[in-house]
């Protein structure tokens, strides 16, 4: 949830967007650093985790946690859903699932004020399918 104030863009954070929103893989920390880490090559990976959660808390980026990974990060902050698959981790931006598509958000559900809600896709992608399946092979 965005706290209302953003907070000053200091280089090492204008940075840390700048490649996120270049990813189209919605990486992790670790991964992100490693490509923050081409430009500004003193950065630690905690000054990247702590900007992470500051543009996390500001509203300006999201995480994306499915159950049992790593959480990832999107800079892409229109809606949109994720699709991960359970062999390799991979997670695809679903682009042609528009919002009318999925069941609407309740009003009101026991008693909650519903902020926002998540809906999780996974499966086997193209290529770990490939991998299973190789062509020819059944």
């Amino acid at each position: 949830m965005p706290t209302g104030k953003l907070r000053r863009n200091t280089p090492q954070r204008r940075v840390i967007l700048e490649e996120l929103c270049q990813l189209d893989t919605h990486p992790t920390a670790a991964e992100l650093y490693a490509a923050v880490r081409r430009r500004l090559p003193r950065i630690s990976l905690g000054t990247v985790y702590r900007n992470l959660e500051v543009l996390h808390e500001d509203g300006r980026i999201s995480r994306i946690e499915f159950a049992g990974t790593e959480t990832r990060f999107d800079g892409k902050l229109e809606p949109h859903y994720h699709v991960r698959c359970t062999d390799c981790g991979r997670i695809e931006d679903i682009i042609q699932l528009n919002q009318d598509q999925v069941p609407s958000q309740p009003a009101e559900l026991a008693g909650f004020q519903i902020e926002g809600h998540r809906l999780e896709y996974f499966g086997t992608c193209p290529d770990c399918r490939q991998r299973r399946f190789p062509a020819g092979s059944h």
